[in-house]
């Protein structure tokens, strides 16, 4: 667990711009939010170990867990066997609350029940259709299905991973070339099917937030993530906080165009690094080296590379120069200590990792380059960053917290089910 300049990583900060005088129900807010993640990182961990891992007082850390607790957030489990004196109860996340997921793509979906410590209890795969109101439909039909074959868990809330960029006042996905839904209120639909509570963002972010809460953020402060897929998105965190940027669109260098003589891109420009650095690219450059070859997905043609085929490889050397071209935009822009590339890409990644850090590498401003790593839990990444959503903007306001017409809270839902 790393504390830089008193804060927590991954940990919600006062944003100096909007910070009141009267600031004790922000530093509230932060208290628990750090006591959260000790106990999560740390779990089993007593009360005392919260105090000096934290630096807070005592009776400030009873008093959170205590909250905690009525709150379902945190159970309190065995007692500690000691050589004297008193023996603590260890306190460990409750994971009997659970949170539903869902990580759309242009085509499909993967929908999962996810608990506090990410780890997975159902998963189910759903058809995605041009119609946003059917695919939401078929979203919804599945997520209560999950919610029936586990009548004694208690749903905190959902939280979705989108192709996208989503307005984080409005909640409503404003950009999304690939698929197509802009201003369809996605929230409102699954909120009226299954009267829980809705969280949605980018995949990236999304993803790079469960790198933050479940993966390798520790002591890093400034960092990116490049999802490559049907196209290209990014995720970052600078000085320790995620950056959205006004109505959600900060990150957006898969549309920095690249070459105006390029192919035509989704969002309606030409030569945009997504159209050079995605997996559809390299299903193009291999399309052009290999005429009249069958279509192809780009599972065929990272098997295809794999097996030694030429031109397969070589379609995947031209991706990760462009990637690699790409790369040396972001690192110019945000000087990132870490790069996270995630998504399709990094199933090949010892056949190309290399060639995309030497086109990065290849034109440095100054200093050294920042370390690529790549991500290695694909999808499931998305779907745990979806489920960090939920944590993330739930774990500090639960008691407040608005529940749509007609809904319930996540108690009222173990209830109905017993």
């Amino acid at each position: 667990m790393a504390k830089q300049d008193g804060v927590f990583n991954g940990m919600r900060r006062v944003d100096l711009a909007y910070a009141k005088v009267a600031s004790s129900e922000v530093a509230r807010d932060m208290n628990r939010d750090v006591v959260l993640e000790l106990i999560r990182a740390r779990q089993p961990v007593s009360r005392a170990d919260l105090a000096r891992l934290s630096g807070l007082q005592r009776s400030t850390v009873s008093e959170i867990v205590e909250d905690l607790v009525r709150e379902e957030w945190v159970r309190e489990g065995l007692v500690a066997k000691r050589p004297r004196g008193r023996r603590p109860t260890m306190l460990g996340l409750n994971e009997d609350l659970v949170i539903l997921v869902a990580d759309v793509h242009p085509r499909q979906a993967i929908v999962a029940v996810v608990d506090l410590n990410g780890h997975f209890l159902s998963r189910d795969v759903v058809t995605i259709v041009a119609d946003p109101q059917r695919a939401m439909d078929n979203i919804a039909r599945s997520m209560l299905r999950m919610r029936e074959k586990h009548p004694g868990k208690s749903f905190e809330g959902i939280g979705i991973s989108l192709p996208g960029r989503v307005d984080p006042d409005t909640q409503r996905l404003i950009f999304a070339p690939n698929l197509k839904w802009s201003n369809f209120d996605i929230r409102g639909v699954l909120e009226k099917s299954t009267r829980l509570n809705v969280e949605m963002d980018n995949a990236a972010n999304a993803w790079l937030l469960s790198e933050m809460w479940f993966g390798k953020m520790d002591g890093v402060r400034n960092a990116v993530l490049v999802t490559i897929s049907e196209g290209v998105g990014t995720g970052i965190i600078a000085n320790g906080q995620p950056v959205s940027g006004m109505h959600g669109m900060a990150g957006e260098f898969g549309h920095l165009v690249l070459d105006p003589s390029g192919p035509q891109c989704a969002c309606g420009s030409r030569g945009c690094w997504e159209t050079f650095a995605s997996s559809n690219a390299a299903l193009r450059f291999f399309a052009a080296r290999k005429k009249g070859h069958a279509t192809i997905g780009i599972a065929e043609l990272h098997a295809l590379a794999e097996e030694g085929d030429k031109h397969a490889i070589a379609a995947l050397m031209e991706q990760a120069n462009h990637i690699g071209r790409g790369l040396r935009l972001v690192t110019a822009a945000l000087s990132p200590e870490v790069i996270f590339i995630a998504g399709d890409i990094t199933v090949v990644w010892h056949l190309v990792g290399p060639a995309i850090e030497a086109a990065m590498k290849s034109s440095l401003l100054s200093g050294p380059a920042p370390r690529l790593v790549p991500s290695e839990e694909g999808g499931l990444a998305r779907l745990r960053g979806a489920s960090a959503l939920v944590l993330q903007r739930h774990s500090g306001n639960r008691r407040s917290r608005d529940v749509p017409a007609g809904g319930r809270t996540s108690k009222d839902t173990k209830k109905a089910a017993k």
